[in-house]
């Protein structure tokens, strides 16, 4: 997930720059361009290859009979990387998203979990957030692609397979938005969540600096049109996240959490339709309930599935057309490749 923490250190240099740089002729207004350039700088940063990525498990640790394969996501022209683990006899598919610049060995635990119980799996990793490094990122807004790429590629391996979901953090958030635009996921277990892009930066920012972001937030909006060719308001899980109904909906969120604001859950919550869950966990941090109790954690998302995907009547949904809105919205798209990230709520 999006973290400005590791220059936490430098945070009374930071606080010398703003006032040196009103002092020095720079003025209040270069500064704020300043800081929200840099606050754009950190959201789409190419994540870069350090010593030691290539220490993480694998499939093997876990004796999982899983297939390296790539796919192609809805629109673009690089391939998502991933692992298909196949369970015989199964009639689910469970889609395993991690998170921001996370890799897709993060998630191997609750994957191998899940293929014990019954499913197959196709655990993924968003393309530039894991193993493939240099290349540009988002929070959540092309990333779309890349999770409707593993629906496709999910249906196409087992077509009679349900499919359902379980995402953490910014995969979760894009879980929600996706599955807002297709009806092919059935069930959703979404771990740690933001509730919207602007929460999600306004958070951080507080959380690290320990100044009022409005100024610097304000700006970023507007520079991250012109470096990435989306506006926070086009990345709003909350907005979306009422198209899902009737499909299940499992939210889960540790009130410690220092990356998302706990708070996103509860708003994430109210505004999803029924049938829905929340559990918020009182201890351990972003993405943490996992850690807190395993074997309920486990238990909680095994049974989830099992009720309301394995044993459940199939949904018969229809896709919504896009309102005016969306239809307006859609035009001004910086890109036609993009067009599966606009909002289509009203």
């Amino acid at each position: 997930m999006l973290q400005f923490q590791h220059i936490r250190h430098f945070r009374p240099t930071f606080k010398q720059i703003l006032i040196g740089g009103v002092g020095s002729g720079i003025g209040i207004l270069g500064v704020l361009f300043a800081v929200a350039a840099y606050v754009v700088e950190m959201i789409t940063h190419p994540k870069k290859a350090m010593f030691g990525d290539s220490y993480t498990f694998s499939p093997y640790e876990f004796d999982l009979p899983a297939e390296e394969v790539v796919f192609p996501p809805r629109y673009g022209d690089y391939q998502v990387r991933g692992w298909y683990i196949p369970r015989p006899g199964a009639t689910t598919t469970i889609l395993v998203c991690p998170g921001y610049r996370t890799e897709m060995s993060n998630v191997l635990g609750m994957s191998a979990l899940l293929w014990k119980a019954g499913h197959n799996v196709l655990a993924f990793e968003y393309y530039g957030h894991g193993k493939v490094v240099g290349r540009s990122v988002t929070l959540g807004f092309r990333e779309i692609n890349d999770f409707l790429g593993a629906v496709a590629f999910a249906k196409v391996r087992d077509p009679q397979a349900r499919l359902g979901v379980v995402a953490y953090s910014m995969g979760a958030a894009v879980a929600i938005m996706s599955c807002a635009r297709d009806t092919s996921v059935e069930a959703l277990v979404l771990d740690s969540a933001f509730a919207t892009h602007r929460s999600a930066v306004d958070y951080n920012f507080r959380h690290v600096f320990h100044l009022p972001s409005a100024p610097f937030v304000w700006i970023a909006d507007y520079l991250l049109w012109w470096r990435a060719g989306y506006r926070f308001s086009q990345v709003e899980p909350l907005r979306d996240i009422g198209r899902i109904a009737p499909r299940p909906i499992m939210l889960i969120h540790s009130l410690k959490d220092s990356i998302v604001d706990p708070h996103d859950a509860s708003l994430l919550y109210a505004a999803a339709g029924e049938p829905k869950e929340l559990w918020l966990v009182p201890a351990e941090d972003h993405c943490g309930a996992y850690f807190t109790d395993r074997a309920t954690y486990t238990a909680k998302v095994i049974g989830f599935f099992e009720l309301h995907l394995t044993n459940s009547p199939h949904l018969h949904l229809v896709e919504q057309a896009p309102t005016g809105q969306a239809k307006a919205e859609k035009a001004r798209s910086p890109s036609p490749h993009l067009d599966a990230h606009l909002p289509e709520a009203s």
